[in-house]
């Protein structure tokens, strides 16, 4: 190599520590209480308060301006255009890994969001309803792949994303229980028009092969106003899955109803060769040939430590 060529930082991110990140959030009031956090935090999650203040609160006040920035900037389009404003969802996609803590975060941002001063309306959808229902799954021998891409109504997503941003009243998405592991039949979520969306799910920021003849083919990804990914080392992500596994055995698996139920009767020792064997065969195929690989596409990247807790915090450069 050229030694005489300057080398510069080529990432297209900007990179904190937690210190550094905590920094950011400039006075912005803490809303939540720790009754809040019991309520939103998932099994096994150890979200504390004080990551709430040092992560969350300070990706709160950088949210807002992009929230303001973009209707600013959808507003000043539609005048240009001669159009009659209509509300337009600034939409947040969040991706990551089986048992990487998405749900806690979405919920905790959901909350924050929705608690400031202006007092907005905000959603959170997750895509597991839009997986195909177990019959169908069966039907094409996909059981082994749910979650991968291939497994969702992917025309059916785009269609409620494609509603939602048009600012459409009253959209509907299939409703997901995971005590049964499938979608629940006539069951359904209502969307009406909120001021921020939070959709999550493990391959939202998936992208598709580009057709050769240039046709215009829409992702997920491209209703988005803002994406976030949470990240962590596989061992870590093998141990969490591990671990709540065990934990559900003790739970929700015990619930005669659960699709799981079977795995709560099962010795200790036996469970673990279980858990570590769906990790193995299913979560990790999927993480290394589907989520892993959309990770630069996300404008945040949440890296946690082996504590689960977030350590680092990539921000996309503008």
């Amino acid at each position: 190599m050229d030694k005489s060529i300057p080398q510069t930082d080529i990432s297209p991110y900007l990179t904190y520590t937690k210190a550094e990140w905590a920094d950011l959030r400039q006075g912005m009031p803490m809303t939540l209480t720790l009754e809040d956090l019991e309520r939103l935090r998932s099994l096994d999650d150890p979200v504390s308060l004080t990551e709430v203040a040092m992560i969350y609160l300070p990706l709160s006040r950088l949210l807002s301006f992009y929230v303001e920035a973009t209707q600013g900037l959808h507003g000043a389009t539609q005048r240009f255009l001669g159009k009659t404003e209509r509300k337009m969802p600034f939409v947040i996609g969040l991706a990551g890994s089986v048992a990487v803590g998405k749900s806690t975060t979405a919920r905790i941002l959901k909350t924050l969001l929705a608690r400031w001063p202006s007092s907005p309306k905000v959603d959170l959808v997750t895509t597991d309803g839009f997986l195909h229902p177990n019959a169908v799954l069966r039907a094409e021998g996909l059981m082994e792949k749910k979650g991968f891409p291939e497994s969702y109504d992917l025309p059916a997503l785009l269609a409620f994303l494609s509603a939602i941003k048009a600012g459409q009243p009253k959209v509907r998405a299939p409703l997901y229980s995971h005590l049964v592991y499938d979608v629940v039949p006539g069951e359904e979520v209502v969307v009406d028009q909120p001021d921020i969306l939070i959709l999550e799910g493990l391959n939202v920021l998936q992208t598709s092969r580009l057709p050769k003849d240039g046709k215009a083919v829409p992702f997920v990804s491209d209703f988005f106003d803002f994406s976030i990914y949470i990240d962590a080392d596989e061992d870590e992500l093998r141990r969490w899955y591990i671990q709540r596994f065990m934990s559900l055995r003790q739970t929700a698996f015990r619930d005669p109803r659960s699709y799981f139920a079977r795995y709560a009767e099962v010795g200790e020792a036996e469970a673990g060769e279980i858990a570590t064997g769906l990790w193995e065969r299913i979560n990790l195929v999927n993480l290394k040939d589907n989520i892993l690989p959309t990770r630069p596409r996300a404008d945040l990247i949440l890296r946690k430590g082996a504590d689960h807790h977030i350590e680092q915090v990539m921000l996309r450069k503008l």
